[in-house]
């Protein structure tokens, strides 16, 4: 019998009414399956995930599948939003046996939970170059029937492989650093914009490195590769040219046909980004673009009464990859004036932004802006540009009218962490209040749902795990910072004191992912994956308490941190890039002390100045604030002008 219906997961939901006998994730799954000798089947995927909606319709609900799954294999629905740490485990596993990674996470156990066989998206008969998950079936219990002491020798080979191994500590240079630049920049695509190649992920750590250098340095080469990154993505169809908002990565090199799943993390991470860009370069298009995220968020990623939702699904429906974000010329037509069409389909509308499975849908991208389409039209650019405006208005109108892709509303404590710090950050550079009081409310609300005496959970029933309490210390110094709150000062210190207690390894330094052994493995991870490393991250927050406390212990953990992974590191290139943030922070921490009311005029101007790697500390209102680059401090300062002129007169001592 299914057992998935009663699952707060809206994805375990989705599989309830499959007549495959799914079970979550639980130990009466894997007491059943020791008891009949069965090997275990985990799938493992999202709500938002495209292929694994394409896996479903394929193959579970095909009879032949159904009686070899029920009749052969104990199977588990697995939710990897909801036990990340559990998937993450399978995913290196599958990694390791050359099958690559990513959803839906096919892999067979045996009844004490190690991994024998896996993949990933399986087709219900051989294509696509891929064996057929019929097949795959047969031979795997085939395998596990008559190969018994194979697959056990095989598990154990494997689960040894999968063990850490010792990380070797390295010293905290500037050098470190400054090198690092060169190895993110040398992954920059400088013809597309962003790093590596296709598929490519927006990497916020490094984009947030090299901007954040640029402030200090002045590299031309760093802000060059900032910017073409930052056009490259709000340009292409990875951005969501009508709402808002951007989709999770890019099948292609040019930012034009994404993966079209909307995620809380990556927009979270991207709205910081480009509000950031926005204060350092003062590009009008970057405030345009962060406004954006923070419409899409408000309209369709969060809760009226507080907090965010984890993501939009890719798809209505597997069959029809993007259709909700897809128009054909036809449709373009039918929904704009002549001018309009002449335009918008010369903006948006074009051949690079077909989609494999029908040519005739295209996703939107701005190949041509404004003034190049009002030259070639004998146009005024306001015109034109007035057309735009008004031609995606009707765009917009038309596709709300459409069947929207699902949304999980599940409240991860994680994600809220990240949305609610970027909102607040955003509304500094911004002067946004609405995301200022929305982040607010939204802290509150998670911190009343997730927060239960001294616990806190990742969602309701899941006990949290590193991310959580990293990103929603995060949130309350963020919010701090705000408003000169002591509650979420001293709500920060008790979270982080709970986090020290349960994920510090106080043997190498760094924190682990999870309290306890998964699978008979701790992991510890500087990654960016692709949103920034929850360890490097912690680094930065631990530097912050140090001096919102005076605790000197914080910086001695972040120091630890920071040298348990410098080796490593150096190998990561743009994936290390919110360890470099960390790194940088550490010597480059500007404290700036408010001796002033936090509704104050001064108190203001401090939290709206752009200036990297900032703690705001409030103390006895005097009027002023006082300075300090790391133990040295500075004369106080009275008026806004001031701070200013002493950022300005200190960028390069950093």
């Amino acid at each position: 019998m299914n057992k998935l219906a009663r699952e707060r997961s809206p994805y375990l939901r989705h599989a309830a009414d499959q007549k495959i006998e799914w079970y979550p994730w639980s130990e009466e799954a894997f007491e059943r399956a020791r008891g009949e000798d069965r090997p275990v089947f985990l799938s493992s995927g999202a709500v938002w995930c495209h292929w694994c909606h394409v896996m479903a319709k394929e193959c579970f609900f095909d009879d032949e599948v159904v009686r070899l799954l029920n009749d052969h294999f104990i199977c588990i629905k697995l939710d990897r939003d909801e036990r990340p740490d559990i998937d993450r485990r399978y995913q290196q596993a599958v990694a390791a046996m050359g099958s690559g990674g990513g959803w839906p996470l096919s892999v067979f156990l045996t009844p004490d939970k190690r991994p024998f066989f896996g993949g990933t998206y399986f087709p219900p008969e051989d294509s696509y170059g891929r064996p057929g998950f019929k097949r795959v079936l047969r031979a795997v219990v085939e395998l596990y029937r008559k190969n018994r002491e194979e697959v056990a020798r095989y598990t154990a080979q494997l689960m040894d492989f999968l063990k850490p191994e010792g990380l070797p500590r390295g010293p905290i240079t500037v050098e470190l650093r400054d090198g690092a630049v060169g190895a993110v920049m040398s992954a920059f695509d400088p013809r597309n914009g962003g790093f590596g190649t296709a598929p490519k992920f927006p990497l916020h750590g490094a984009m947030t490195f090299l901007l954040n250098r640029h402030f200090f340095d002045r590299d031309e080469g760093s802000a060059l590769a900032v910017r073409k990154t930052l056009d490259a993505m709000a340009k292409g169809g990875f951005h969501d040219q009508l709402k808002g908002g951007f989709h999770r990565y890019s099948v292609d090199e040019a930012w034009v046909v994404p993966h079209f799943e909307k995620m809380a993390d990556d927009n979270a991470w991207l709205l910081r980004v480009y509000a950031d860009a926005y204060g350092l370069f003062g590009a009008p298009y970057y405030r345009q673009v962060a406004e954006g995220i923070i419409t899409f968020a408000m309209s369709v990623l969060s809760d009226p009464e507080g907090g965010f939702y984890a993501s939009q699904d890719a798809d209505v429906t597997p069959d029809d990859e993007g259709g909700y974000f897809t128009w054909t010329d036809e449709e373009f037509r039918a929904v704009l004036g002549k001018d309009e069409y002449d335009v918008l389909s010369r903006h948006l509308l074009h051949e690079r932004g077909s989609m494999h499975h029908d040519p005739s849908k295209r996703v939107l991208f701005a190949a041509r802006d404004e003034s190049a389409i009002a030259r070639e039209m004998g146009k005024s650019e306001e015109a034109v540009k007035e057309l735009i405006a008004r031609g995606k208005a009707k765009l917009l109108n038309e596709r709300d009218r459409r069947t929207a892709p699902f949304i999980d509303e599940t409240l991860y404590t994680s994600l809220n962490g990240m949305f609610i710090t970027s909102f607040l950050s955003a509304s500094r550079m911004l002067g946004h209040d609405g995301a200022r009081a929305f982040a607010l409310k939204s802290l509150d609300r998670i911190l009343r749902l997730n927060r239960q005496e001294e616990r806190l959970l990742h969602t309701a029933g899941v006990e949290a795990l590193l991310d959580d309490y990293v990103y929603i210390v995060e949130a309350l110094i963020a919010a701090y910072e705000a408003t000169g709150s002591a509650a979420c000062r001293d709500e920060a210190e008790r979270l982080m004191e709970q986090c020290l207690a349960k994920f510090w390894d106080g043997s190498e330094g760094g924190f682990f992912d999870a309290e306890t052994e998964v699978l008979g493995i701790r992991l510890k991870g500087i990654e960016d994956i692709p949103h920034p490393s929850p360890n490097a991250a912690a680094v930065m927050q631990l530097l912050k308490l140090s001096v919102l406390t005076g605790r000197a212990l914080y910086r001695q953990r972040a120091e630890e941190a920071l040298s348990a992974f410098a080796v490593r590191a150096r190998d990561l290139g743009a994936h290390g890039g919110y360890y470099f943030c960390s790194l940088d922070a550490y010597f480059s921490l500007l404290t700036l002390t408010i001796e002033a009311s936090p509704e104050s005029p001064l108190a203001d101007a401090a939290r709206s100045l752009f200036r990297p790697y900032t703690a705001i500390v409030y103390a006895e209102d005097r009027q002023r604030i006082i300075p300090c680059l790391g133990d040295t401090c500075y004369e106080p300062l009275s008026e806004p002008s001031g701070l200013r002129e002493f950022i300005d007169s200190t960028v390069k001592a950093s």
